[in-house]
């Protein structure tokens, strides 16, 4: 079956065309209007690469052109990922006949289109009822798919802002019992060493060993750092990544040894 498509005559009296465009411009735009991989929905795939070979151009002045129609003239979008090309007026001047074989193959190659953000492009701009419902559907879905992106954004903005906020909160806790319990309230190299445990272990709750480590480095009367981070690091050797994990090793071990005999000054650097 032949395959054609029309140009009004009102594109040669359109303001646009006719004082916006140049020479150069209007054969890209008639191009784009007829090329053999025009679509019956103006959304198709076509490489700059092909654009270039059939107008004779070369591929600096395809980008050249593509710029101008999208952020000038602003009447296409051009996709360079899926290689997808969106005509925004080719609905007003496309669908000049219904029915439903037209139906038929405008709902076939709606579902082909990579980028479903293009059809609403052109959908816009579609003004029989019957074929722009058509394109209302996947209008309807991107709006969905967007507003749920944004909600998705938004959600992990505030976790991350959570986030930020507890780790200050861990530090201040932190620094608060290193100066209170005699670590050394001006030795902030070694204060920041000590932070670094907040990022770089494998605790599931960073700040809770630490602040048990520092616990028992008081308790011991071994109040430095080296001590303070022997047991973190002994506690990750032995996969105790939770304070509830470390209270039970304590517990079975104190069933299993006696009291009089264990010294934890030794298991804890």
């Amino acid at each position: 079956m032949a395959k054609f498509r029309m140009v009004h005559t009102e594109f040669w009296n359109d303001p646009r065309v006719v004082e916006e465009m140049t020479p150069e411009d209007k054969y890209f735009f008639l191009y784009l209007l007829t090329n053999a991989n025009t679509t019956q929905i103006g959304i198709y795939q076509i490489t700059k690469k092909q654009m270039a070979f059939d107008t004779g151009h070369s591929i600096e002045s395809i980008n050249a052109l593509l710029d101008r129609f999208i952020n000038h003239h602003k009447i296409i979008n051009y996709d360079p990922a899926t290689r997808e090309l969106a005509i925004k007026n080719w609905g007003k001047y496309n669908f000049l006949r219904g029915g439903k074989p037209m139906l038929d193959c405008v709902t076939k190659e709606l579902k082909e289109v990579k980028n479903k953000d293009l059809i609403p492009i052109v959908g816009e701009r579609v003004e029989k009822p019957e074929i722009k419902a058509l394109y209302d559907t996947y209008t309807l879905r991107t709006t969905i798919r967007g507003q749920e992106e944004e909600q998705e954004e938004e959600q992990e903005e505030e976790k991350e802002e959570e986030k930020e906020q507890q780790q200050e909160k861990d530090v201040s806790v932190i620094i608060q019992f290193w100066d209170d319990n005699g670590f050394g309230f001006n030795n902030m190299h070694a204060k920041q060493q000590l932070l670094s445990w907040l990022d770089d272990s494998n605790f599931k709750n960073p700040s809770e060993m630490i602040l048990k480590a520092l616990g028992i480095a008081a308790e011991m009367n071994k109040r430095r750092l080296n001590y303070v981070e022997g047991i973190l690091k002994n506690w990750q050797n032995e996969s105790l990544l939770t304070a509830e994990e470390v209270d039970q090793r304590e517990a079975n071990r104190n069933k299993s040894e006696p009291s009089n005999n264990y010294d934890p000054s030794k298991d804890r650097f």
